[in-house]
């Protein structure tokens, strides 16, 4: 090797010592162009986040277009630079972990074979695996007295370990999982509880996934953590850009992207290839009719309350109004509280819209609540105006919701605010799924028994006593 190329090596090694995507560039030239600016943006915002105020960082990117791949060189380039750093990285199971980890290790180790042909350790050279350090999920660098490097998952412990930097790097194996409510719950409390308490003072994570849904761990952590006085960043990269151009060519072709897609569910593409969580494209209710000014006449004001049979169930009431036939929802109550604390807020809300009519389910209990609400109206509030009937519901709720849905899409009104008034009745509802395992089903129960008692008033055209209610429930198979 001549001067001249000795002096451009140097200059090429040099920056990639400096630069996140020099070093990516440099190792694997023939993936990590410098034309395909995706890659070249990824890359220099990953090294920005380091020197930042960003806490996390979420990226959100397509299969095959090196989401992993980044992220190991992304591992190897930290350590590189700083020996003492202290990295924690969480797969979806041990096996996916453990070759991340390998891969990290074996680049460190590598053998200049060829004095023509770079390796990790002309880059750089004072990195290197400590002797003797044999634990494949567990190592650390000569010179460093404690641990550099833990691979785990939510499986796996985290016991012990303290970390600069905290990389998950795509915890969901299947949609299967992604439709399982209480697996993504799952995941999301082995990052707050397990994987967060190993990070350190100053410490950041970084969340480099696929999108599945709207309850996975990038959208929990976009949506709570910041909440939580965390500094958020979000990137989100689509296979096919709002403009309709690829998010790049080379890797992955319009006509590649479409023959692909054309074999999948709609619902998985969406989520896989424009990050469009896959609940959403398979929520139930698709449709929402709202309202800006509340109607000024109504012919009457109804409530439908589904009372909490477990300890983990919700209370739903909803308060509606009647408007040239169509129900519009003036009002909800959805809470997890105590019986005490729910007599109050559904007295409160029955009185304060002025209900005509409530119709409770006396399922778990549900007798002596009505009979606490109609007390508690007429003693506390010295009213009558609420007349309360209680009824007992014994059919399929999965079928009664499913075969209400259309019925709601069509005529159900809610207010145009309805998700900053009512969140956690908004997100139960925008999110039930049609196939798959709801964690919760109590807002979609409360809103369809909403549906049920609109169609059996209009059915008997007034205001249908118990006997009425438990006749034509029962005409319709419920």
């Amino acid at each position: 090797m001549n001067r001249s190329d000795l002096i451009e090596r140097g200059a090429k090694i040099e920056l990639a010592r400096r630069h996140f995507f020099d070093f990516c560039h440099l190792r694997m030239p023939d993936f990590y162009k410098a034309d395909r600016k995706y890659l070249v943006d990824l890359c220099n915002d990953l090294e920005e986040f380091l020197s930042s105020d960003d806490q996390v960082l979420v990226v959100n990117e397509p299969p095959r277009h090196g989401k992993s791949l980044t992220a190991t060189n992304f591992v190897e380039w930290i350590l590189g630079r700083n020996n003492s750093y202290r990295i924690m990285t969480g797969s979806y199971n041990e096996t996916l972990s453990t070759v991340f980890s390998k891969s990290v290790r074996n680049t460190i180790q590598e053998v200049k074979a060829d004095e023509n042909i770079l390796v990790y350790n002309d880059m750089f050279p004072d990195t290197h695996i400590k002797y003797g350090d044999a634990a494949m999920n567990m190592w650390s660098l000569e010179g460093n007295p404690v641990n550099n490097y833990l691979a785990t998952s939510p499986s796996g412990t985290a016991t012990g370990f303290g970390a600069d930097l905290i990389i998950i790097d795509d915890v969901i194996k299947s949609a299967q999982e992604a439709n399982n409510a209480n697996r993504l719950d799952d995941i999301y409390k082995w990052y707050v509880d397990t994987m967060l308490s190993r990070l350190e003072k100053g410490g950041k994570v970084l969340i480099i996934m696929t999108r599945w849904a709207s309850g996975d761990l990038a959208g929990r952590v976009l949506e709570e953590m910041p909440k939580a006085g965390y500094k958020v960043k979000h990137i989100n990269m689509k296979a096919l850009q709002d403009d309709g151009t690829m998010l790049c060519d080379d890797v992955l072709s319009y006509k590649e992207y479409k023959q692909k897609i054309s074999v999948m569910s709609a619902e998985i593409a969406a989520a896989n290839y424009q990050q469009e969580p896959i609940d959403l494209k398979g929520a139930l209710y698709q449709r929402f009719n709202t309202y800006e000014k509340i109607p000024q006449q109504f012919s009457g004001i109804y409530a439908y309350c589904d009372t909490a049979d477990e300890g983990s169930d919700y209370l739903v009431s909803i308060v509606y109004g009647i408007y040239q036939n169509e129900p519009y929802l003036i009002d909800v109550v959805m809470t997890q509280e105590p019986m005490e604390a729910t007599e109050v807020l559904v007295s409160q809300s029955y009185y304060r819209n002025k209900v005509n009519q409530a119709r409770i389910e006396s399922n778990n209990g549900g007798r002596g609540f009505a009979r606490q609400i109609q007390s508690r109206l007429q003693k506390e509030y010295r009213t009558n105006r609420t007349v309360i009937n209680w009824f007992h519901n014994s059919q399929n709720k999965d079928a009664r919701i499913l075969s209400n849905s259309s019925w709601i899409e069509e005529h159900m009104h809610y207010p145009q605010d309805w998700k900053e008034r009512f969140p956690v009745f908004f997100n139960a509802i925008k999110k039930y799924q049609r196939a798959g395992k709801n964690k919760h089903d109590d807002a979609s129960d409360a809103l369809t028994g909403v549906a049920e008692s609109v169609i059996m008033q209009q059915s008997t055209n007034n205001a249908p006593s118990h006997e009425e209610q438990s006749s034509y429930l029962d005409s319709l198979g419920f």
